[in-house]
């Protein structure tokens, strides 16, 4: 077993119809499809699309943090 580990960011944005939470939940879930070892994300940026003077899509920006395979 190791005594440290190597990590590494990778930056997506997610959206939704619905919420800033629900479009964190679907950028996290996507990027575990080809991600392993996923262990923290950071919230870097939120924003949303505006469609006829209402929110049309949340959007949020997020940093994956994830360890690199047998470090």
């Amino acid at each position: 077993m190791s005594d440290h580990h190597v990590y590494k960011k990778v930056e997506v944005v997610g959206s939704s119809r619905t919420s800033i939470e629900d479009a964190i939940n679907n950028a996290v879930s996507e990027c575990g499809k080809s991600i392993h070892n996923m262990e923290w994300f950071e919230v870097q940026e939120t924003r949303g699309h505006i469609e006829n003077g209402q929110v049309g899509h949340y959007q949020v920006v997020l940093k994956i943090g994830f360890r690199i395979e047998n470090s």
